[in-house]
């Protein structure tokens, strides 16, 4: 992939619903790049989404979107069980890829999807918005760094009691509902943030419900030399969402980590440390900026989440919803 000789990333935004609206406010905190168009399946909702968002093009249709010539990036923002052909649609013309998590319903839809980006030598990347907000950022620099010493343990949860609505994206299987792809996709990446995406051995366990679906779920991944990770995540119960990583020489809080605004370091003997993030931005600004860097370096990937890591974390996917013999009308 060339360089990109400009310093501003001219964006797109496939899909209207509610992510896209978080990722399109916060377009205008990011400082090299910015929303040229939004593309969705009518032309009345891409409209009533540009005037929203101050967007200058909209398309009523994501193949007019994906058209655009003057489009760098597309960021496609519809539900997970269409990211595998919407993604296509856009690496198949021509444009560079975010797409929200998680990247797609299964491995063999990602092995494919890769497979194009590479030959096609364009960017593609999750949008894991985890990995680069800046408490998280100071996480993986004070892990780096050795802080707490050897780390062997991870506690990591995220879920929230939903409304019943069985014919709703997060409770129908015919949309890839559940909570493993929806709630569960933050722990598990982060799991592999720290540990890595292959885990020796796997545990788990999940309460499927009367629509099909996985409401609740209970990991235990082991990494080997004493190294572990308990993950939970759920769609039908209120979760405390921290994540709690130990070492030998301390630990690391941080609330709410899927959108962190706070870290806590404690290092044995010592007084905590705690960085705050008083962004202004919800948090999308950091993964955007990111492919923005990216692109503008020539750049097909990003090394904060790799496509080998995201495939890892895929494959892993898979095995935990064979265990709880898990497979989506649609697979």
């Amino acid at each position: 992939m060339k360089e990109n000789t400009r310093k501003t990333i001219r964006w797109g935004i496939m899909g209207t619903g509610w992510i896209a609206e978080k990722f399109a406010a916060d377009l205008t905190h990011v400082s090299n790049g910015e929303g040229m168009a939004v593309g969705s399946r009518t032309l009345n909702s891409a409209n009533q989404f540009a005037a929203k968002f101050n967007i200058p093009r909209a398309y009523g249709s994501y193949e007019e979107l994906v058209s655009d010539p003057e489009i760098d990036a597309i960021y496609v923002a519809t539900p997970h069980p269409f990211h595998r052909d919407n993604v296509i649609t856009a690496l198949s013309g021509g444009k560079a890829v975010l797409c929200e998590k998680p990247f797609t319903v299964n491995s063999r839809e990602l092995e494919e999807i890769i497979a194009l980006a590479k030959e096609k030598r364009l960017f593609l990347m999750e949008a894991m918005w985890t990995r680069f907000l800046p408490p998280i950022i100071q996480v993986r620099q004070w892990l780096e760094e050795g802080r707490i010493g050897e780390i062997k343990l991870l506690k990591a949860e995220f879920g929230f009691r939903s409304d019943w609505n069985p014919s709703g994206r997060l409770l129908n299987p015919e949309l890839g509902g559940g909570a493993l792809l929806d709630a569960g996709i933050y722990p598990v990446s982060f799991a592999s943030m720290i540990f890595g995406p292959n885990p020796e051995q796997v545990w788990s366990t999940a309460h499927i419900g009367e629509t099909g679906v996985d409401e609740h779920f209970s990991i235990l991944l082991d990494y080997g030399q004493g190294r572990s990770a308990s993950l939970h995540g759920a769609v039908r119960l209120a979760l405390t969402n921290e994540a709690y990583i130990y070492g030998t020489e301390g630990s690391i809080h941080i609330p709410s980590f899927l959108n962190a605004t706070k870290a806590v370091l404690h290092v044995n003997g010592q007084e905590p440390v705690e960085v705050k993030d008083d962004r202004t931005a919800v948090g999308y600004a950091f993964e955007a900026e990111e492919v923005g860097r990216c692109l503008l370096a020539g750049e097909t990937e990003s090394s904060a989440i790799t496509l080998a890591e995201s495939l890892g974390i895929m494959q892993l996917l898979d095995q935990l919803r064979a265990q709880w013999g898990l497979k989506y009308p649609f697979e």
